[in-house]
């Protein structure tokens, strides 16, 4: 099987999820955050290119306001940035939309990328269905990004639940869903992770629900 040629996509991973009102509630933050902290080292030792993702919006924002606390990059994470990382700007949930992420993956090569950060249930999921359509192969690191409690008109839902929910979805058809240790593995051997798809996932499904 040909090796994959990935980059680390950073999706968000600002002082917004972990001091503001959308602060992450599973996995831990600070679990999270170490293990994208990890991703990334190993994405330097191996040359793989990173892009740094950062939410925007106009100044005044409750959340994300240009230039303010919840704007920033965690202090973890800008200070491994280097000059060779791609950092942009959006305003729209996934990566791509708005931005030129895609035609800078295509000019490194890339046919693989691998998200991290937050949040599962917004941005994440978002970039994985969008890279579909761009013919991108997409990895997940379960304990490397993470989602918050919802509750609205349509009922509520606790973030361990939306977050596994979130993750068995996308490793049916969207993406590869891994933990940092197995992803960290795959890298060093440059083999590619396992993925599902949404037959196999079906027949599985009824199975454990016929009994």
């Amino acid at each position: 099987m040909t090796a994959p040629r990935r980059a680390l996509i950073l999706v968000d991973v600002q002082q917004e999820y972990f001091e503001g009102i959308l602060q992450i509630q599973y996995p831990p933050r600070e679990e999270s955050l170490a293990n994208i902290v990890r991703a990334i080292d190993a994405a330097e030792q191996q040359g793989l290119p990173v892009v740094a993702v950062q939410h925007q919006l106009p100044e005044g924002a409750p959340v994300f306001a240009v230039g303010s606390p919840s704007w920033q990059l965690h202090p973890e994470i800008e200070k491994r940035a280097t000059a060779s990382w791609k950092r942009v700007t959006k305003s729209c949930a996934s990566v791509f939309a708005g931005t030129d992420v895609a035609s800078w993956l295509a000019e490194q090569g890339v046919d693989s990328i691998t998200v991290v950060g937050f949040m599962t249930n917004n941005c994440d999921v978002a970039t994985a269905v969008a890279a579909e359509e761009l013919g991108l192969s997409v990895e997940l690191l379960s304990d490397a990004t993470g989602a918050i409690h919802l509750a609205n008109e349509q009922g509520k839902v606790e973030a361990r639940r939306l977050h596994e929910t979130l993750l068995t979805l996308l490793h049916s058809n969207f993406a590869a869903v891994a933990t940092t240790d197995a992803w960290l593995a795959a890298v060093e051997s440059g083999a590619p992770l396992p993925k599902s798809n949404l037959g196999t996932s079906a027949v599985q499904g009824r199975a454990a629900f016929s009994a």
